[in-house]
């Protein structure tokens, strides 16, 4: 694998792990309200959304506005459009 795929692969997977925690924002939210610290929050969102520490990091960054319909349709279509460019389209 090259840098260029391994790139493409990473923020693929920053962008799906956003867009579950999008469409799970409840549990999400709730998840890093009852978390005693940042560690257990970036631990049990990837518990919750079966992503590591990299995309429960991403989510915990994510700003609450970028939670929006068109938010998301913009993430998603990138995560299609990078998935498009990868060899076994996944």
């Amino acid at each position: 694998m090259d840098e260029d795929e391994l790139q493409t692969r990473q923020e693929l997977m920053v962008l799906e792990a956003l867009v579950q925690a999008m469409d799970r924002r409840d549990e999400v939210f709730h998840v890093i309200e009852d978390s005693e610290d940042m560690d257990e929050a970036i631990r049990r969102v990837g518990e919750l959304l079966g992503v590591g520490e990299l995309g429960s990091r991403a989510v915990l960054d994510q700003q609450a506005r970028r939670f929006t319909r068109d938010q998301r349709q913009a993430i998603a279509s990138r995560a299609e459009e990078l998935r498009s460019k990868l060899p076994d389209g996944r």
